[in-house]
């Protein structure tokens, strides 16, 4: 992908063809409320495999000091 947007950073999750959909499922969303991640793209490639783009916000922090 070009052309990202420096205020995030992005997670590629693929998923074999033969792993249930109820199995990606699970795993997206554990990343989603764990980490802090969305769901920005999903793509079914040829094969049958699955391609899921999460990101999130970088969180920048300024010294107290």
């Amino acid at each position: 992908m070009t052309g990202r947007d420096e205020r995030y950073e992005y997670l590629s999750l693929t998923v074999a063809p033969r792993e249930k959909i109820a199995e990606a499922r699970t795993r997206v969303k554990e990343h989603a409320e764990y980490g802090k991640w969305e769901l920005m793209r999903s793509a079914v490639l040829y094969g049958g495999a699955r391609r899921y783009v999460l990101r999130r916000r970088i969180m920048r922090v300024d010294r107290t000091l």
